[in-house]
């Protein structure tokens, strides 16, 4: 289901731990890196596609997350030409994704990668915010950026605990919000 423009509706999922880090799944048999996506079938609201595609590419259920933030608009990729299939030339153009910001309430375990019979991934780890803008194919490099940009406001709180501290030793913040900052653009 392509629209107009020849971009495919899709959506990007950024899964988050306890820590602010973000999942990252190594696709299956290569040895690229992304965060879980997939296409919105006809019919399916972007919502129902979020959670059909993390049950299908990491094994979570919806009670086992929490959506945090999602993106207000549509953000596009085009796929260089060399990478799309023969078939799908001349009218398929990339994709159009809405991005959600998701927090993780089960645990690293409840992650399954074969939960269905069409794995997408075969490794995972979890990454510091930013980092994946470092490693992730160029073409997919801008939307990740702009994405991960746009939901940096709404990342949870990190209590930094320290067990061994009583709570009247404790240095007190006024705001422990982790707000991390994007790097730089090359060349700077």
């Amino acid at each position: 289901m392509l629209d107009r423009e020849g971009f495919r509706p899709n959506v990007g999922i950024v899964l988050l731990n306890s820590r602010n880090q973000v999942f990252w799944g190594k696709r299956l048999r290569t040895h690229s890196w992304q965060f879980p996506q997939g296409g919105i079938k006809h019919g399916e609201s972007p919502e129902q596609a979020m959670y059909r595609e993390l049950h299908e590419e990491v094994g979570l259920r919806p009670d086992q997350v929490q959506i945090v933030a999602r993106t207000r608009d549509w953000l596009r990729y085009e796929v260089p030409e060399h990478f799309i299939r023969k078939d799908a030339r001349g009218h398929y153009r990339g994709q159009k994704q809405i991005w959600y910001l998701l927090k993780l309430l089960g645990r690293d375990c409840d992650m399954n990668l074969r939960a269905t019979n069409h794995p997408e991934f075969d490794a995972w780890r979890w990454n510091d915010y930013w980092v994946p803008l470092d490693v992730v194919i160029e073409f997919k490099r801008g939307v990740y950026q702009m994405a991960l940009t746009e939901l940096a406001r709404y990342l949870p709180r990190v209590n930094h605990h320290n067990r061994y501290l009583r709570a009247g030793m404790r240095g007190h913040r006024s705001d422990d919000r982790r707000e991390p900052e994007p790097p730089a653009p090359a060349g700077r």
